[in-house]
């Protein structure tokens, strides 16, 4: 047989080799709906065991909000369950063309159109509307979706120093005979939680005849004053010309993206993104609910600003904790621990304390940069914060690890 021993065999010690370094990921199985509570189960068969999740995309509390479920529920029965094909062909529903324009009104863009997840539609957009003439120029931690769709483009790929506004003014005079120049960015940085500095982008792109293009997934329906994202928040609403985003967050959490932007960028995506052609449509149900989502963020910004003080209150705690942190002011709190094995480790403390929080470690985060990714939500009500104050100053006690500076943890663990 072509599977052979050998060849399980080598595949076996690759695995092996990961769990021996402290690299192996290992799924945990919900049996409850998303929300601040969660039940929870080991594969090794363990009960199930409640728990605080701190570490969700959930960022609004609308995976399981009862409006948004009964609206999925009414799309089921008034849409179906699936389209069974493609949008050009015979998968465009009424609901989709309404979603799409909720989904620019909210964003403050021109025109959208939906793709399966914000992964495809990173992985179609670039080829789409650049070719080998042109040339793309992406921050060095843009998320991997990204990476991604440069990959999958012929244009020429340079990057710059992470934030560093001087090095990218640098990329774009170094670039400057190139067809169309297309600056690339995360709008938050989902690993850091820290936002890219789009009012000195724009700028930037706008003396050097520039796109701009951001991926908003982390930042969509909470970040700005009204939640419209990144672009509200350093007042470029009108600057940014394609807008990537995801309804896998903090829109609702299903599943589903979108390209929005500048109309003609999007027609190309319409008519040449490849996990736009080939790829089912969003199913009615999801549609409906993130319908619903765009509705409720529309009315008020009441979940954005609950999600703001719980932020504030959480970063304060963690830091009065004596715990490390990246810095930033968005839901994303990561608590650098730097050692692989020690973030698995302070994981598994956590969960015994019933709080759900990973540990993040190499290929995800750099080496030597393993952390806690916390993320706050608009579900979770203080005394769930409390507890899980409680929970990481009890872990951190264990390991020895609050009031420690990064070299002193370094020191202990190593890297």
């Amino acid at each position: 047989m072509a599977y052979s021993d050998k060849t399980r065999g080598m595949y076996s010690d690759i695995l092996t080799g990961l769990q021996d370094a402290g690299l192996f990921k290992m799924e945990r199985y919900i049996h409850s709906p998303q929300a601040a509570d969660i039940e929870v189960e080991f594969p090794s068969g363990s009960s199930l065991k409640k728990v605080i999740n701190i570490c969700a995309n959930n960022y609004l509390g609308l995976s399981s909000h009862p409006d948004v479920v009964k609206a999925a529920h009414e799309g089921l029965d008034s849409h179906g369950y699936g389209m069974s094909s493609v949008r050009f062909i015979c998968g465009t529903q009424d609901i989709h063309r309404q979603l799409e324009n909720m989904v620019s009104e909210f964003l403050g863009t021109e025109d959208t159109i939906l793709f399966p997840s914000c992964m495809d539609a990173n992985a179609g957009v670039f080829e789409a509307v650049l070719t080998k003439d042109d040339v793309m120029i992406s921050d060095r931690l843009v998320h991997a979706s990204i990476i991604d769709g440069i990959r999958l483009c012929s244009a020429m790929h340079d990057t710059f120093k992470h934030s560093d506004m001087a090095h990218l003014e640098s990329k774009l005079q170094l670039h400057h005979d190139r067809r169309l120049k297309m600056v690339i960015t995360d709008g938050v940085f989902s690993m850091d939680g820290d936002t890219a500095k789009l009012d000195e982008m724009a700028a930037l792109c706008e003396k050097y005849d520039a796109l701009l293009f951001v991926d908003e997934s982390h930042a969509s329906g909470f970040i700005g004053k009204t939640g419209r994202g990144t672009h509200e928040k350093y007042g470029v609403m009108d600057k940014v010309d394609i807008i990537t985003t995801t309804f896998g967050k903090g829109l609702g959490g299903a599943s589903g993206g979108c390209v929005s932007g500048r109309k003609e960028l999007v027609e190309m995506c319409r008519q040449k993104a490849r996990p736009y052609l080939f790829s089912n449509t969003i199913a009615p149900p999801v549609v409906a609910g993130v319908i619903k989502v765009l509705e409720i963020l529309s009315a008020n910004t009441e979940l954005r600003d609950k999600l703001e003080k719980n932020t504030e209150f959480w970063r304060k705690g963690l830091t009065e904790a004596g715990l490390v942190l990246k810095d930033g002011d968005t839901p994303i709190v990561p608590v650098m621990l730097f050692n692989a094995k020690l973030s698995q480790d302070v994981s598994r403390g956590l969960y015994e304390e019933g709080v759900y929080a990973i540990g993040f470690f190499f290929p995800v985060v750099p080496q030597g940069q393993a952390r806690i990714r916390t993320q706050i939500s608009a579900g979770h009500e203080i005394h769930h914060l409390e507890k899980a104050l409680d929970a990481f100053t009890k872990v951190g006690k264990k390991y020895n690890i609050l009031g420690k500076s990064k070299q002193e943890i370094i020191d202990m663990y190593g890297m």
